[in-house]
């Protein structure tokens, strides 16, 4: 039971990277058929990303009134719906209308599956649920860009959104049969919206707290920098087909996962601030080696993608511990400070993915000086949390 479980939450944390990165190959072919330039191609990302993170903030609140199975059904239906409109997209306003919807629904799984585990589970079947459920995660966005490669490739870009409707479709009826109410009537919590927005207001005014999660925002930035490059950095800087993103996604993906894994074996073996400082200083040898490589050489296959790897995997090091400090200062409202600390994150990344990465996409230079950029803002970020906690002792 277990196993099914643990599958069906993976499934559903799969639904956003899917619809984030399968497309990505085809902004060339959608540029074309429309006859839109880059910069607008680059907003049906950008607005998806957006409404994804501003649903983030809700969908948590939503399940612990109503309960977790309507709102995944239903978030699944709206999916569903927006997918198939994209897929039949006649103009390309309809086309970025469909992805404002996608982006609303796309959240609900992710974020409502960790409540659920949290429901059913405590201890370390709990931790070991998540970590499988994560694990599907990381590799969600490095299989996707390849299967959209060769779905563009074989049958054109409307046969991706064809994939991602019958995707949600799949998912729709397997929680409709398989996914069981985790949290009865007599524990869920009436929705009044001054109580629910005074405790939002209350983690959002607390200065440690935005620090450290603009910190990991930031530093995340780098990896939404590439991600939202994507499409050209593979195929107009490295000169790849529409089929080679897996040369940009498995370093970046593997690099992600290998470190999420050592950081969960080290986190009884150092502390939090040791760890947050090795990925710091790994970061910075990789943002350096790649500023130092495209200063000097053209981009090419392996050595372009070689320092995402090593920054990826410092990253997911020091991720999971600056997290955790951030959220220890609400150990009361953990639910909520998370959402907060989500919607945060994805922000920055719709905001690098949607308005930098425009800007620097042309040249794997300006590329890697983007991402020293966002380094180097999430260390000032850092210093000043050291800073307010030697003032607070």
């Amino acid at each position: 039971m277990n196993i099914l479980l643990t599958l069906i939450l993976a499934g559903l944390t799969m639904v956003g990277p899917l619809a984030i990165d399968t497309y990505l190959p085809s902004f060339p072919a959608i540029a074309q058929e429309f006859s839109a330039t880059p910069l607008l191609i680059q907003q049906t990302l950008s607005v998806f990303l957006f409404t994804f993170a501003f649903m983030m903030l809700f969908y948590g609140t939503l399940s612990d009134s109503f309960g977790r199975r309507p709102v995944i059904l239903a978030s699944l239906l709206v999916y569903i719906v927006a997918s198939v409109g994209a897929a039949a997209a006649p103009s390309f306003g309809w086309l970025l209308a469909c992805r404002v919807l996608q982006g609303l629904a796309a959240g609900a799984g992710s974020v409502i599956g960790r409540a659920i585990v949290q429901d059913r589970f405590s201890g370390a079947e709990a931790q070991k649920i998540l970590s499988h459920i994560m694990m599907v995660f990381g590799l969600a966005p490095a299989i996707a860009p390849v299967l959209g490669g060769w779905l563009q490739v074989s049958l054109g870009w409307r046969a991706i959104f064809w994939f991602l409707s019958g995707f949600g479709v799949l998912m729709l009826v397997v929680v409709y049969r398989a996914l069981p109410e985790s949290l009865d009537k007599q524990d869920r919590h009436p929705f009044h919206l001054g109580a629910i927005a005074a405790n939002y207001w209350k983690v959002l005014c607390h200065r440690q707290f935005l620090l450290l999660s603009v910190a990991v925002g930031t530093t995340f930035g780098g990896f939404a920098l590439y991600i939202g490059s994507a499409a050209y950095f593979v195929i107009n800087i490295l000169h790849l087909p529409e089929t080679a993103f897996a040369w940009l996604f498995i370093p970046l993906i593997s690099g992600m996962v290998i470190g999420s894994a050592l950081s969960a074996k080290f986190a009884h073996r150092y502390s939090k601030h040791q760890l947050i400082w090795s990925g710091y200083g790994l970061m910075l040898l990789a943002g350096a080696a790649n500023v130092g490589y495209n200063l000097f050489f053209a981009a090419a296959v392996p050595w372009a993608v070689l320092p995402l790897f090593l920054y990826s995997f410092a990253l997911a090091i020091a991720m999971p511990p600056m997290t955790l400090i951030a959220l220890d200062h609400f150990p009361n409202n953990s639910g909520l400070a998370s959402s907060l600390q989500s919607f945060i994150q994805m922000l920055i990344f719709a905001l690098v993915s949607g308005l930098v990465a425009p800007l620097l996409f042309d040249s794997a230079l300006k590329l890697a000086y983007g991402v020293m950029a966002g380094l180097v803002l999430s260390l000032i970020c850092w210093f000043c949390v050291l800073a307010g906690g030697k003032r607070a002792a």
